[in-house]
């Protein structure tokens, strides 16, 4: 990437060697900080290559080991598996003319196609554009349009938590008018939109014959095996754009190279002890990092194996699959362990099988401490791990050890990752580092920093702070509020920009704003998040009424989910008349949060 090597700020760091501990001995340190400004270890040093270089490095290692194990596809790839079949796949997809830099969008479950797919793209140099399963069509089109995406794989389901299965064929009409015709992909809206792929996932429920312009995943799976040759890759071409907020309002692309998330991937896995002998359960989707990254890119590059219990989260099915495949690490967010454990507690699974775990990572948002406390003695968690970061920076920056005291793995997120720098800064004023224990906005630098927003040299230019010193190196603002104390852990303290983080899934609420704001029956909305025991946050919309309107709560949900996706749906809707703002006009929404939770109590917002 575009990173220098880190300056040394004005602290002193001591490197310790507990010969008790684990923990290898660089990433094992005490710092020593006079100011919110912290430097992660220097080593090991990263790896400067690509990601498929260090992938055939893995499968000459471990080839007979397993990759990828899909429980509900009762289907296991060793490494060798993974890479013959993603360079038939490469091949395959050559044959649409996907070439070195093209985007390919992939809206699918976890999956084994979606992981084969995965080295597919990254072995031809095409750009992984990953893309939530449960967006409606006008979401898919956005995000298609936004990026010039040349392919788009779908799935001929796709499953949702908690939900049946929706089928496809309408999302797929509306994308594409002539997907029933035989004359191939070639769309007006869309035009640079070339070709279609369908995964036949649903069983033999829908007929994907029907959709004669689609071609058919398994069709693309080339004869030959053998490895691609050159194909021009560079360790800084982008390899991943991640959309970090919704794609029907304001899209934010972020580009992450080859260099950034191959290396947060070995670092992630590092400081949880990964090895070949690990197996880890991961139901967290593909298409968010927690999947991609800190799932599939740190178990591939430790030889590890990760399980997909399910396409979409179910409790009963991870907790089996732990069982099943003996699995030494459990991946999750706060909602989906508290689903674990409630399985276990109502005894609907039995109490067994889960004495071979020993790690994992929980993220996405706030993990209480009592929960994790109940994760060390029920599920034998007692090398838990937390991870913080954002899109933008690959996406992990900080992060527990597996040996933590239980305190720093509860009130923090640990500390920096190698060749990451990070300092918490004024609000006001992004040059001015502020002392320990003050909290301001945490600000990051290094190797895992994205290249740009996509097509948004604007916004890029917002997020992207050169530094005082050094102008070409870059600061990423993360909108977040953190602390820091005198050893380099970070506690985050709340967020600055409105972003509602709805169990591990980030939600803006400016795109349930304007969805809502399209209807005449609103005259104006605000939303903000409100505390959920299960959620972390859900939707909340302080609504003020059209003059004349009768709509009801109910009908404010149905416009939502008819209009985006089910978990942008407000739980709580309020009718107000005006709202709290600043003598500028803009509404305070921390005073709205505050009104919406007097105003639960009082039992209103579900009518």
């Amino acid at each position: 990437m575009f990173r220098r090597a880190l300056a040394r700020p004005h602290t002193s760091r001591v490197l310790t060697r507990q010969s008790n501990s684990r923990t290898p001995p660089w990433i094992r340190f005490s710092s020593v900080l006079t100011q919110a400004h912290a430097i992660g270890p220097s080593h090991p040093a990263l790896y400067e290559d690509t990601i498929p270089t260090h992938f055939s490095g893995i499968v000459s290692k471990f080839g007979d080991r397993n990759a990828v194990i899909s429980r509900h596809q009762q289907k296991i790839l060793t490494y060798d598996d993974l890479d013959s079949r993603s360079n038939a796949l490469a091949r395959g997809f050559q044959s649409l003319g996907v070439r070195k830099g093209d985007r390919v969008a992939v809206s699918l479950g976890n999956n084994l196609e979606f992981a084969a797919l995965t080295y597919a793209l990254f072995k031809l140099g095409a750009i992984l554009v990953p893309l939530n399963p449960s967006f409606n069509s006008k979401q898919i089109v956005a995000a298609l349009k936004h990026l010039d995406a040349k392919v788009l794989v779908i799935g001929a389901e796709t499953n949702l938590v908690r939900k049946a299965p929706r089928g496809n064929g309408d999302l797929l009409r509306e994308i594409y008018p002539g997907i029933g015709s035989a004359a191939g992909v070639e769309s007006e809206e869309l035009p640079s939109l070339e070709s279609i792929v369908l995964v036949d996932n649903s069983s033999g429920r829908i007929d994907v014959s029907a959709f004669k312009s689609a071609t058919p995943f398994e069709d693309l799976i080339h004869d030959s095996t053998r490895t691609l040759p050159d194909q021009g890759l560079h360790k800084d071409d982008v390899v991943n754009i991640q959309f970090t907020s919704g794609t029907t309002s304001t899209p934010k692309a972020a580009c992450l190279s080859h260099r950034s998330i191959l290396n947060n991937g070995i670092q992630i896995g590092d400081r949880m002890l990964l090895t070949e002998r690990d197996v880890i359960c991961c139901p967290p989707p593909l298409f968010h990092c927690f999947g991609c990254i800190l799932g599939y890119m740190a178990t591939a590059t430790h030889g590890s194996a990760i399980v997909f219990p399910t396409e979409a989260f179910d409790p009963l099915a991870s907790l089996k699959a732990v069982q099943e495949y003996r699995a030494t690490g459990l991946y999750g967010v706060a909602t989906m362990f508290l689903a674990e454990l409630e399985l276990l507690a109502n005894k609907t699974i039995p109490y067994e099988g889960f004495q071979h775990l020993r790690t994992g990572i929980a993220a996405g948002s706030s993990v209480p401490a009592e929960l994790m406390r109940k994760l060390h003695k029920i599920l034998n968690l007692h090398e838990l791990t937390i991870c913080y970061g954002m899109t933008e920076t690959s996406p992990v920056s900080c992060m527990t050890r597996t040996d933590d005291p239980l305190d720093k793995r509860t009130d923090t997120v640990g500390r920096l990752l190698p060749h990451q720098e990070a300092k918490v800064v004024s609000i006001t004023d992004p040059t001015k580092v502020l002392a320990i224990g003050e909290r301001g906005e945490l600000a990051v630098s290094g190797y895992n920093v994205m290249k740009e927003y996509w097509g948004d040299a604007k916004r890029t230019a917002e997020a992207l702070i050169p530094d005082k010193d050094d102008p070409a190196k870059l600061w990423m603002l993360t909108g977040d509020e953190a602390s820091m104390d005198e050893e380099g852990y970070v506690t985050i303290t709340g967020r600055i920009k409105d972003l509602i983080i709805r169990g591990g899934e980030n939600i803006h609420p400016l795109e349930v704003e304007n969805c809502l704001l399209a209807w005449d029956e609103i005259r104006e909305v605000s939303v903000v998040g409100l505390p959920d025991e299960r959620y972390g946050e859900v939707v909340a919309a302080f609504v003020i009424k059209a003059k004349g309107s009768t709509v009801k709560a109910q009908q404010i949900r149905d416009w939502v989910r008819e209009k985006l996706s089910g978990h942008l749906v407000p739980k709580y809707v309020f009718w107000v008349d005006d709202y709290p703002k600043t003598a500028s006009n803009k509404i305070q929404k921390f005073k709205l949060q505050e009104m919406g939770v007097q105003l639960l109590k009082e039992g209103q917002g579900l009518e």
